[in-house]
C-alpha cells in the first residue's frame, strides 16, 4: 500500500498538474472575481516554475555536496550503488537504458577503477507498479554495465529485492549480515537523494561513507546571463526536488530515518 501511495504522491506533485488545474479553473470559473486571481496566479506559478535561478538555489541548498576523493577511506571495503537509473519501458530489452542520473554509476566505477572501494554492492528491484514482463531487475541491469566495463563478478553483490529507499537500506543490512567480512562501506547515489538515503542506512544500523552524484544544481557563477529568462528544464527540476523533499518529509514522520 505504502508503494502504491507513493507512486500517486508523485502524480499530485507535479508541477505541470498544478499549472494546468489553475489554468483550467481560471477558464471554468465565471465568478469576475476569482477568474482573474487565478489566471493571474497560474501566469506567476509559471514564472517561478520555469526560472532557472530559482529552481538551482533551491537544489543547491538541498542536494548534499560534493565529497573529494582525499576525504574518503583510502580503502573501503565495498561501494553501495543504488538504483534508480535504468528505463526499463524502452524497447527493446536487449540493451540497458540510462536516465541521467547514472552519473551514480560512473562515479562507482570511477571509485573502484581508483581503488576507493574494493566490492560494489548493487541494491534495487523494480521502481515500477507493474514492471513489464520479461525485465530485468535495475540491479541485474547495472551489474551487466559494470560487468561490460570490466569490473569482476566475483567483486560485486547484487540485492535486488528492494523497492524503494526504506527496502534498500533493510536489505542491504540483511546482506552484509551474510558477508561480516565487508566492514567499512561508502554509500553513492544521486545528490538530491543523499539525504533519504543516508538517513534510511543509518536507521537500519549502517553507517557508510556518503559519496554523492548525479547533480542537478550547477555553481552560480556557471549560470549564463540570461538565467533569469524563462526555460522549460527549471519545470522538469522542480518536480523532482518536490516530490524528494516529499518523500523525506514522509519518511521523517513514519520513522524511517
Amino acid at each position: 500500500m505504502f508503494f502504491i501511495l507513493s507512486k500517486l504522491l508523485d502524480f499530485l506533485l507535479s508541477p505541470a498538474l498544478w499549472l494546468v488545474g489553475l489554468l483550467g479553473l481560471g477558464l471554468l470559473v465565471r465568478n469576475a472575481r476569482w477568474r482573474p486571481r487565478l489566471l493571474w496566479g497560474a501566469l506567476g506559478l509559471l514564472l517561478v516554475l520555469t526560472n532557472p535561478m530559482l529552481v538551482n538555489e533551491a537544489l543547491l541548498a538541498w542536494e548534499r555536496p560534493p565529497v573529494r576523493l582525499r576525504q574518503l577511506l583510502p580503502h573501503a571495503d565495498a561501494g553501495i550503488l543504488l538504483t534508480g537509473i535504468t528505463e526499463a519501458r524502452k524497447l527493446p530489452h536487449d540493451r540497458v537504458y540510462v536516465q541521467q542520473s547514472a552519473d551514480r554509476l560512473l562515479h562507482t566505477l570511477w571509485l573502484y577503477r581508483a581503488g576507493r572501494i574494493r566490492r560494489v554492492i548493487i541494491s534495487g528491484g523494480s521502481g515500477a507498479l507493474h514492471p513489464p514482463p520479461g525485465t530485468r531487475s535495475e540491479a541485474r541491469e547495472l551489474h551487466t554495465l559494470l560487468r561490460l566495463a570490466g569490473v569482476p563478478d566475483s567483486v560485486i553483490l547484487v540485492e535486488e529485492r528492494s523497492r524503494n529507499t526504506r527496502e534498500n537500506a533493510r536489505f542491504t543490512q540483511q546482506l552484509l549480515a551474510r558477508h561480516p567480512r565487508i566492514r567499512s562501506t561508502v554509500l553513492v547515489t544521486s545528490a538530491f537523494h543523499m539525504r533519504r538515503a543516508e538517513g534510511c542506512f543509518r536507521q537500519a544500523g549502517l553507517r557508510p561513507a556518503t559519496f554523492p552524484a548525479g547533480y542537478y544544481s550547477v555553481n552560480r557563477r556557471a549560470l549564463p546571463a540570461f538565467g533569469l529568462m524563462p526555460a522549460e528544464e527549471p519545470l522538469r527540476l522542480w518536480g523532482i526536488l518536490l516530490h524528494e523533499m516529499a518523500g523525506y518529509a514522509v519518511y521523517k514522520l513514519l520513522g524511517y530515518l
